[in-house]
């Protein structure tokens, strides 16, 4: 659910569910929603629905958009007797900004007014969800007070649920944390929305981007214990051993390895038509992705400033580091006063820093989308530079599947784009950095030549030392040896010389050769003194 404060958010889920979802004592006594809560709903066609009621106060914007995190299907609540408010304008903006496609509309409260004002709001409402996700939506007029209009809603839960396509449970396994707590002779229990993949019990997990490793020891799905939780459950996993203080709100649960923790990221940005300022270069932002929030700086790569309604490239470089793949939603909000500016999609979770006003990284960039699969996959292995990438961390950059990957890796190696420098760790360099990294050892030599023509050739371990250090050593290996194959250097021993190569003297010495040889000819049997 989501909607401005007081407009009946839970109350409504209270009624559909009979569970009180403000479970804390301020929010009881307050009679606001603060922190996210969680119900469930079994649905007449026999599927079980997970509820978040997200709070609605402009303060508590930020815990709206950790609920929205892995959300199908958004009620947006509005009060009859109020219509539309501020926070339902924020929350249907951070609902595009996240990429939710289905939902209705909730009008609540509908026993405090008339059916003229209840046509009058309707009507603003249908304007108000033109050109969004909701256009054309259904407007379920219902009251909690009265029940009316209840059986409707789970009439239409029931049927739009099964046109919503199920989220993968082969993918990568990914929770981000929205609660920690202690369970006394548990332990520590986190909850969060799995929103790809799945968990078993007996799993091991590591925790992002912090490191920490555990065990699952138990699994719940809305209050039942199960083996396995699936992408787009509710899920509570109990660790084993796991410290409270070890995993915060905002950090990610998945596979040891599978991700990597990092502090800029490669974004397409749209500034919302509704931020009355352009947004400048290096402006302070609040980046919301899952249900974290970190501090960082927007860089414009091609601009000054972006005007309201316009689309981008940029980079956000950030004060904490986060871990997401390819393709990742997020919210950027302003640092003070805060408000929902902008947000868009992950284009590279692990880039390098760019350089501004840079037309080849910009064009890269904005066509990123338009990839296909192998031609992404080449983008970032040639994006890795002399470093190379591994085939883990192309799962991370790409979010392709790992069967899917392979299968694009074999063709791109088939086709001599890409070569594999590391078979034990699978790294892969683009040829084009192959083929660069040879013509930077050929002008060495060339001109190790030249500087000493009276040596046979390069030690071996000179030559490497003019390289990164960086360089994986195997890489080096394979350079030399293709070179050899191609009769472009030869190995005497530990000493590499270009193909052709002799020891020769140059012009002055030449001439003082001739000297010497003429000297000692005409000496005869006296040698000269040189």
């Amino acid at each position: 659910t989501a909607g401005h404060i007081d407009h009946g958010k839970t109350t409504l889920v209270k009624a559909l569910t009979g569970i009180n979802t403000d479970r804390l004592k301020e929010e009881q006594l307050r009679g606001i929603t603060i922190e996210l809560g969680f119900a469930w709903l079994d649905l007449p066609g026999g599927l079980r629905i997970g509820i978040v009621d997200v709070p609605g106060h402009e303060k508590f914007v930020k815990n709206m958009v950790a609920g929205a995190t892995g959300i199908d299907v958004v009620a947006m609540v509005i009060a009859a007797d109020e219509g539309v408010m501020p926070q339902t304008r924020e929350h249907m903006e951070i609902c595009q900004l996240l990429g939710i496609k289905y939902g209705f509309v909730v009008l609540t409260k509908t026993d405090l007014v008339d059916d003229e004002w209840l046509e009058l709001v309707t009507d603003d409402i249908m304007k108000f969800v033109k050109d969004t996700f909701l256009d054309s939506a259904p407007i379920l007029p219902v009251s909690a007070a009265t029940g009316k209009g209840i059986p409707e809603f789970i009439k239409t839960l029931d049927e739009l649920s099964p046109k919503i396509p199920g989220r993968s449970s082969s993918g990568l396994f990914r929770l981000p944390v929205d609660r920690v707590f202690t369970m006394k002779g548990f332990g520590t229990v986190i909850t969060g929305t799995l929103i790809s993949g799945k968990v078993e019990v007996g799993e091991t997990i590591m925790i992002y981007p912090s490191g920490v490793t555990s065990k699952v020891r138990g699994i719940q799905v809305h209050n039942e214990s199960v083996n396995e939780a699936v992408a787009g459950m509710r899920t509570a996993i109990n660790f084993q051993g796991l410290d409270k203080t070890s995993v915060d709100r905002g950090e990610v649960v998945s596979t040891p390895g599978a991700l990597i923790p990092g502090y800029m990221l490669d974004v397409s940005l749209h500034l919302l038509k509704s931020n009355r300022k352009p947004i400048k270069n290096r402006t302070r932002v609040r980046f919301h992705t899952g249900t974290s929030e970190i501090l960082g700086n927007l860089i414009l790569l091609d601009m000054e400033e972006l005007l309201p309604g316009q689309e981008t490239v940029a980079q956000i470089r950030l004060d904490t580091p986060t871990a997401v793949v390819k393709d990742d939603r997020f919210v950027l909000r302003s640092f003070s006063p805060i408000r929902t500016i902008a947000g868009g999609q992950i284009l590279n979770p692990v880039p390098r820093k760019h350089k501004r006003f840079k037309p080849e990284v910009t064009e890269a960039l904005k066509n990123l989308s338009g990839l296909s699969p192998e031609e992404l996959i080449a983008y970032y292995v040639a994006e890795s530079g002399y470093m190379g990438v591994s085939f883990s961390d192309l799962k991370v950059m790409t979010n392709i599947t790992e069967k899917n990957l392979d299968g694009s890796l074999q063709n791109l190696l088939s086709k001599k784009k890409i070569v594999l420098i590391d078979k034990e760790s699978r790294i892969f360099l683009h040829q084009a950095g192959i083929e660069n990294l040879k013509k930077e050892l050929h002008d060495f030599i060339d001109s190790y030549h030249k500087s000493n023509p009276l040596k046979a050739g390069m030690p071996k371990e000179e030559l490497k030392s003019k390289l990164p250090d960086f360089l994986n050593p195997k890489l080096f290996i394979l350079i030399i040896n293709q070179m050899i194959k191609d009769k472009k250097i030869a190995l005497d021993e530990d000493m590499v010389r270009l193909e052709g190569h002799k020891v020769s003297l140059g012009e002055d010495q030449s001439s003082i050769k001739i000297k010497i040889m003429k000297a000692y000819k005409e000496s005869g049997l006296t040698p000269p003194y040189l």
